[in-house]
């Protein structure tokens, strides 16, 4: 009975998620969108630690990431079928608090409705392939160059957030900085120890080709964090606990202002960030992964696009900022996802975390620093493929690659490659090359440059 039982569930998962046609099988997806989800579990409590600092609930916060994850993220699995994560996005949530809230003077309630209009706003754009058509005239070598950038972006954010890099600069008085910008950090001992061990452990599964390898390292990781003092455990080892009450966010709209200049600035910024971090991070994801057609294209993109649309949609409606398609779904990508059920997993592990917050939060970012490090690797290697004898091809392709982990962006890696890429084009009389809608999207980033 429990043979037929099985035969029936993988039966369900193989016409869902169509496993033998994307040479996989359900073990591998669920294990890689278990480790998605740990590189990226830091969101639950650093969304609600930014956004609090404009008088929003934190628990409230909570929970209202993690739902919005989940929301997000089920939207991706089975209408999508790709296996990215999406959640609360970093950049966008600090722009909410620090900028608008804190630096504009406005409320909290304000900067949440125009995160709903936004959201609502790329739905429509989503429905009439407006997305979808600035992913596909990227050029194949920017396509190729977003993966190796993000790669870069990525294992900088382990390197750091594991202070196993950390900045050089100090205060030298009337508000002078001086030093280098990075420089490295405290390895001996701590976090930047634990990060070091941990990327010999993990390096060492990789090399012997253990399955779930990245899951692995950062579980072995955040264990040998405890006698390390680096991974706390919870008080009183209580592991479970009921989701805080979303009520004193939930709903919470401002419309008085939408039609003043600041809130069109507010939304344009919320558009520009949110809209390239996507289209980004699913071209070099997707790229690393030959998840490309013939054309170049992303299978699915509307699917996907539609994803985050309503991830942000719902996001403000529960109380948090702009909802995107997450980086870290890479690291799952490398342990062997490639459909929806990768993300159905993360999914299902957001809702579980809305339970057992205290034992999700004990991960430190020492132990999921060296999975963002080793994705890095893996996501540089398309430069391989790349023309570099092409000046009008390799200097746009070389300013993507250096400019995401620079401007700590996916998004301004984007606009320095394409705007490069187009006006190389036109110098050297090859604008034929250049695609209708990569001039428009060209000229939406030098508004965007002029604005500031």
């Amino acid at each position: 009975m429990e043979l037929v039982k099985q035969q029936i569930n993988t039966s369900i998962l193989e016409r869902t998620f169509k496993l033998s046609r994307h040479n996989t099988d359900a073990k591998t997806e669920i294990l890689a969108g278990i480790t998605t989800f740990m590189t990226m579990a830091y969101i639950l409590i650093v969304n609600p630690s930014i956004l609090s600092a404009t008088g929003m609930d934190f628990g409230a916060l909570f929970t209202a990431t993690a739902l919005s994850s989940v929301v997000a993220t089920l939207v991706m699995a089975l209408y999508a079928n790709l296996p990215f994560a999406l959640a609360p996005a970093m950049g966008p949530n600090a722009f909410f608090a620090f900028t608008v809230v804190l630096g504009m003077g406005y409320s909290w309630e304000m900067a949440l409705t125009a995160v709903f209009l936004e959201g609502i706003i790329f739905i429509i754009l989503s429905f009439f392939n407006v997305r979808e058509a600035i992913i596909n005239s990227i050029p194949i070598g920017i396509k190729k160059a977003v993966s190796a950038g993000i790669g870069l972006f990525i294992a900088f954010l382990g390197l750091f957030n594991s202070g196993i890099v950390v900045s050089g600069m100090f205060h030298v008085g009337d508000g002078k900085l001086d030093g280098i910008p990075l420089t490295i950090g405290h390895i001996s001992s701590g976090s930047g120890l634990l990060a070091v061990i941990g990327i010999i452990i993990t390096g060492f599964l990789l090399a012997k080709n253990v399955k779930g390898a990245l899951l692995l390292g950062i579980l072995i990781t955040t264990v040998l964090g405890i006698p390390m003092g680096v991974t706390a455990l919870p008080e009183g080892l209580k592991f479970i606990s009921s989701p805080p009450s979303l009520s004193p966010i939930m709903f919470k709209f401002e419309w008085s202002n939408i039609f003043s200049i600041d809130m069109l600035v507010i939304l344009f910024t919320f558009l520009f960030v949110d809209m390239f971090d996507t289209v980004g991070t699913l071209v070099g994801v997707a790229t690393k992964t030959n998840m490309l057609d013939k054309d170049g294209n992303i299978p699915n993109a509307k699917q996907a696009l539609f994803a985050d649309a309503i991830g942000t949609t719902i996001g403000a409606m529960l109380g948090t900022s702009t909802v995107t398609t997450y980086v870290e779904s890479a690291s799952g990508v490398a342990d062997g996802g490639r459909t929806g059920l990768t993300a159905l997993s993360t999914a299902v592990m957001f809702t579980i975390a809305l339970f057992l917050s205290p034992l999700f939060i004990m991960i430190p970012a020492a132990a999921t620093a060296p999975a963002l490090i080793l994705v890095g690797l893996f996501m540089i290697s398309p430069v391989k493929e790349i023309d570099f004898d092409d000046f009008t091809e390799a200097i746009p392709v070389f300013l993507t690659i250096l400019m995401m982990p620079l401007t700590y962006s996916i998004a301004e890696g984007i606009v320095f490659g394409m705007l490069s890429y187009v006006i190389l084009k036109l110098l050297t009389r090859r604008q034929n090359e250049v695609s209708p809608v990569m001039y428009i999207v060209s000229f939406m980033f030098l508004i965007k440059i002029i604005l500031g």
